[in-house]
C-alpha cells in the first residue's frame, strides 16, 4: 500500500495553524514511497487587509480629540500666549507623527517586536528610573512624570512603559506555554517582570497609570493560562501595595472619601468631580454647541484639555457626543478581541489582548473618573486628551494590532477560536505554543 503524501511545515512555521500552501515533499529517486526529509516546502503566509474598523475608530477618536483640545484651550491660549493654537498645534503635529508610526508598524511583521522585546523592556525601566532623578525628571503637580533631555520635547516614560511591558509579557508568556499555571514558572517570574515597572511608576507617583499597568498585566496573565488560585496568592501583595499607597500618600485616602461624597468638600478635593458633573449636566442631550463649554453658566472646568476632556465633550455635544466616544471605544475593544482570538500564533494573540485591554481599560478609568464612578486619578483619555507621548505611543500600539489583524484566520463567528487550539488547557493556546510543529492537517487548514 502506498503511503499518503507527507506535508512538512517549513522552518519557522511553528505555532501558525494558519493559511498557506503545503505541497507534497519530493520523492527520493529510485526509492518508491520514500521522501527526501531534507527538503521542505515553504508555507506561504498570506496577508490580507487590516481591520478597518479599528483604523476608523482610532482616527475618529483622534480627530475628535484635536477638535476638543482646540475648543477647550483656544481662548485660554490666546489670552495667556496670544496664540489660539499654542496647545492644539503641537497636538496636531503629534497626531500626524503618530499616524505615521501606526502605518509603519502596521506594515512591519509583528513578530519583529518579539525579537526586540527585551531591549524595549530594559529601556523602559531605564527611562522610568531616570525620571526620578531630580536633575533630569520634571515635577508637575507634585509628580515626577516627565523627562526633559536638552532641547527635545518632554516625554512621559510611563507611556512607553505600557507598550514595552505588554510586548515583553506577551513574548515571555508565549514562551512559557502551559507552564504559566505553576507558581515557580509562572507566578514568581510574572511578579519579577511586572513588579519593577509598577513600582517605579508608583514611585513617581502616578496612581492612574499604575492601576492601568497592573490591570493590563493581570489580564494578560489570566488569558495566558493562570488559574484563579494563583491570583489568590497575589492578594497579600495587593493589600501591601494599597497600605503603602495610603501611608506614603495620605491624600489618596482623602480622594476615596471625596469620591463617596464630593459635596463634602466642594471647593477642595471635590472641586474637580463636581465641575465635571456640572459640565455633563449642562450639556443635556444635544449639548451647548462647539466652543460653548465656558459660556454655559460661566462654568470653570480644570484640566479641560486632558484629564477631563470627556466632560467638555459631554457639555458641548451632550449625551449624543458622549455616547459616540464611548461607542468608538467599544468598537475598538470588540474588534481587538476578535483580532486576539483569531491571531495566527500565541504571541500575536497575547499581544493583541494586551494592547486592546490596555487602551480600553485606560479609557474606562478616565471616563469613570469624570462620571464619578472612580476616585480622581490623573490619566488621559487615549487618542482624545492633550498629550503627545500618549498619542504617539497609542497610535504605534494600534499599528502593531493592525499588523496582527493582517494575518488573522477566517472565523464563522466573532468568538470562534482556532479549531486547532488546545482547549483542554481551558485557555486559547494555539497549537505549537510549547514548541511543537503544526500538524499537516492544521497547515492545510483542515
Amino acid at each position: 500500500m502506498r503511503n499518503p503524501p507527507i506535508a512538512v511545515p517549513a522552518p519557522g512555521a511553528r505555532g501558525r495553524a494558519g493559511r498557506g500552501r503545503v505541497e507534497e515533499a519530493p520523492r527520493v529517486a529510485g526509492r518508491p514511497g520514500v521522501r527526501d526529509r531534507s527538503r521542505t516546502v515553504a508555507l506561504v503566509r498570506e496577508r490580507h487587509a487590516p481591520d478597518y474598523a479599528i483604523l476608523v475608530a482610532v482616527v475618529a477618536l483622534a480627530a475628535i480629540g484635536i477638535l476638543m483640545v482646540y475648543s477647550s484651550s483656544g481662548i485660554r491660549a490666546y489670552v495667556t500666549q496670544d496664540d489660539s493654537f499654542a496647545d492644539v498645534g503641537p497636538q496636531l503635529v503629534w497626531a500626524i507623527l503618530g499616524i505615521g508610526a501606526m502605518v509603519a508598524a502596521m506594515h512591519i511583521d509583528y513578530r519583529f517586536w518579539r525579537l526586540v522585546s527585551l531591549p524595549l523592556f530594559v529601556g523602559a525601566l531605564a527611562l522610568l528610573a531616570l525620571v526620578l532623578v531630580p536633575s533630569v525628571g520634571t515635577v508637575v503637580g507634585g509628580s515626577a512624570r516627565w523627562l526633559k533631555l536638552g532641547s527635545l520635547p518632554a516625554i512621559h516614560p510611563a507611556e512607553f512603559a505600557k507598550l514595552a511591558l505588554v510586548v515583553y509579557l506577551a513574548h515571555w508568556m508565549a514562551s512559557r506555554g502551559v507552564r504559566i499555571s505553576s507558581v515557580l514558572h509562572g507566578t514568581l517570574p510574572f511578579l519579577l517582570i511586572a513588579g519593577p515597572v509598577v513600582a517605579l511608576v508608583l514611585k513617581e507617583p502616578d496612581l492612574g497609570t499604575t492601576g492601568v499597568l497592573a490591570m493590563t498585566a493581570f489580564v494578560l496573565f489570566f488569558v495566558a493560562g493562570a488559574n484563579l488560585w494563583q491570583f489568590l496568592l497575589l492578594v497579600p501583595a495587593g493589600v501591601a501595595a494599597v497600605v503603602y499607597v495610603i501611608y506614603s500618600h495620605p491624600y489618596q485616602l482623602q480622594r476615596v472619601t471625596t469620591f463617596l461624597d464630593p459635596w463634602s468638600d466642594p471647593r477642595g478635593t471635590g472641586f474637580h468631580t463636581i465641575q465635571g458633573l456640572l459640565a455633563l449636566a449642562l450639556g443635556g442631550i444635544v449639548g451647548e454647541g462647539l466652543g460653548q463649554s465656558r459660556a454655559a453658566g460661566g462654568l470653570y472646568l480644570p484640566n479641560a484639555s486632558n484629564d477631563f476632556i470627556f466632560a467638555v465633550i459631554g457639555e458641548e455635544f451632550g449625551l449624543i457626543g458622549g455616547l459616540l466616544v464611548v461607542g468608538l471605544f467599544l468598537v475598538f475593544a470588540y474588534q481587538g478581541i476578535r483580532v486576539a482570538l483569531s491571531a495566527p500564533d500565541t504571541f500575536g494573540g497575547l499581544l493583541a489582548t494586551g494592547i486592546t485591554s490596555w487602551l480600553t481599560l485606560q479609557a474606562f478609568v478616565n471616563i469613570g473618573v469624570v462620571v464619578n464612578l472612580l476616585p480622581i486619578t490623573g490619566i488621559t483619555l487615549p487618542f482624545v486628551s492633550d498629550g503627545g507621548s500618549s498619542l504617539m505611543v497609542s497610535f504605534a500600539a494600534v499599528g502593531i494590532l493592525l499588523s496582527i489583524s493582517r494575518e488573522t484566520q477566517a472565523r464563522g463567528t466573532w468568538n470562534d477560536a482556532d479549531p486547532h487550539r488546545r482547549r483542554w488547557f481551558r485557555r486559547a493556546h494555539p497549537a505549537g505554543a510549547g514548541g511543537r510543529a503544526v500538524p499537516a492537517r492544521a497547515a492545510n487548514g483542515r
